[in-house]
């Protein structure tokens, strides 16, 4: 697996992907890892299910890249996501970024993750002490420029 967006079943690869998105007049480059907690609004985690319908969460990150790219042009960029049964401390998402500079780099990684959240379809199960529930999952219209724009803010904060 070498694609700059991917959804797989596969363990994730931080050096792999920043081996993507690292070349000639970039000074920087910024990798986000996305790891299981082993405890969510105070209860003791087991392990997550992430379920993804793949050919339009691939589609939603290729758009992320592009908006950071329309956002940031010195980024390059590299989203991979995982789904199936993850353990305590497994990566369930890792993004790259790429630029000449720090700042670039930081900001369209944390764009990629808000962005992510708000409309990639990925939906995790968390599985606990005593049960299990479904957290989170996007809502966003990836047309809807107000979520487009709090994006925007949270990482240039």
């Amino acid at each position: 697996m070498n694609a700059r967006t991917a959804v797989t079943d596969s363990v994730l690869d931080a050096a792999m992907l920043a081996g993507l998105v690292e070349g000639p007049g970039h000074g920087a480059v910024v990798t986000f890892l996305g790891l299981v907690r082993d405890h969510n609004q105070g209860r003791r985690v087991t392990h997550l299910v992430y379920e993804a319908y793949e050919p339009l969460a691939v589609k939603a990150l290729d758009r992320i890249v592009r908006e950071a790219a329309d956002q940031w042009p010195s980024v390059r960029m590299a989203i991979h996501h995982r789904t199936g049964q993850l353990a305590i401390g497994e990566a369930s998402v890792v993004i790259a970024a790429a630029s000449a500079h720090r700042a670039d780099a930081f900001a369209s990684c944390r764009y990629a993750i808000e962005r992510i959240k708000q409309i990639v379809p990925i939906w995790k199960h968390e599985f606990f002490e005593g049960g299990d529930t479904w957290v989170e999952g996007a809502t966003a219209d990836p047309d809807d420029v107000r979520a487009l724009e709090q994006a925007l803010r949270i990482a240039c904060a």
